[in-house]
């Protein structure tokens, strides 16, 4: 039994033993329980796993070496699928720009515009673009259309409701003191909101672009044109290593975006980093 002597400081429970600590271990324990008893009532075991392993790597051996043969066929499909991503993302950029000022809680004219707006964004990015890949295949036929309208419509959801955050987080200083000289509501967005939402609205923009560059390569499964459907196809036909191929083409694609996407958010970084210190 712990004893304190006279004078002395109050006894300190140690952190490993408080009452918070051990919460948070029932918690934590609780939650591993849940998650392995589902998973064990839908048949996930290790032993699956491990015999499962065997015929993943004969698959992976099968893959090999990449069958490059074909590359006219990647070069023209990949661009198709770079394309689609582009038309797509720049098409749902430039109606989620202005749809943003509307569910914008500082910048829309009203508070129902801005809840109906936001209701309507929310619905859109409900929906999976595969989703809106095969409602578009349907109603224009397969090819880079309905690619191209299902990555707008994914854009258009996920780029609208971070665009009227990243307006809405914009300083409110700069905007008060163009009011207080009688300035218009859309000269206190272009001439206060815009510029410090800026760099926040960039970086949105490029994760979007990657967003669609990855998603355009699954809507080819569904019909929606681009590289994705010669990959159904050679993985259909059991052409393994041109499908090695295909899917070399596709990552090197993916990185090029995403580093030229980290260049240029940096350099944004550096550039109003620049403009604060000389300020």
């Amino acid at each position: 039994m712990l004893t304190q002597a006279p004078g002395e400081s109050p006894l300190v429970v140690p952190p490993r033993f408080s009452s918070e600590f051990v919460s948070r271990l029932l918690l934590a324990a609780a939650i591993v329980i849940v998650l392995v008893s589902d998973a064990a009532s839908m048949g996930v075991s290790p032993q699956r796993l491990l015999e499962s392993l065997p015929k993943l790597l004969r698959f992976l051996a099968g893959m090999f070496p990449p069958d490059f043969s074909h590359w006219p066929m990647i070069l023209r499909a990949t661009w198709t699928t770079l394309r689609i991503a582009l038309l797509g993302a720049a098409v749902g950029l430039a109606v989620s720009s202005g749809l943003a000022v509307l569910a914008s809680r500082s910048q829309s004219p009203s508070a129902w515009v801005c809840r109906a707006v936001r209701s309507l964004l929310s619905a859109i990015r409900t929906i999976p673009e595969l989703i809106w890949a095969i409602l578009f295949v349907i109603a224009v036929g397969l090819g880079p259309l309905a690619g191209i309208l299902a990555i707008t419509f994914d854009t258009l959801g996920f780029a609208g409701r971070f665009f009227a955050d990243a307006l809405d987080d914009a300083p409110q200083a700069p905007q008060e003191a163009l009011r207080s000289f009688g300035a218009s509501r859309l000269q206190v967005l272009f001439g206060a909101v815009l510029p410090e939402a800026l760099p926040a609205l960039i970086g949105i923009a490029l994760h979007s672009l990657e967003r669609a560059i990855r998603a355009s390569v699954i809507l080819g499964v569904v019909g929606a044109g681009g590289i994705g459907i010669e990959l159904m196809v050679a993985i259909k036909l059991f052409e393994y290593q041109r499908s090695l191929a295909i899917i070399i083409s596709i990552l090197v694609v993916v990185m090029d975006v995403e580093t030229v996407s980290s260049l240029l958010r940096r350099h944004v970084q550096r550039t109003v980093a620049g403009r604060h210190a000389v300020s």
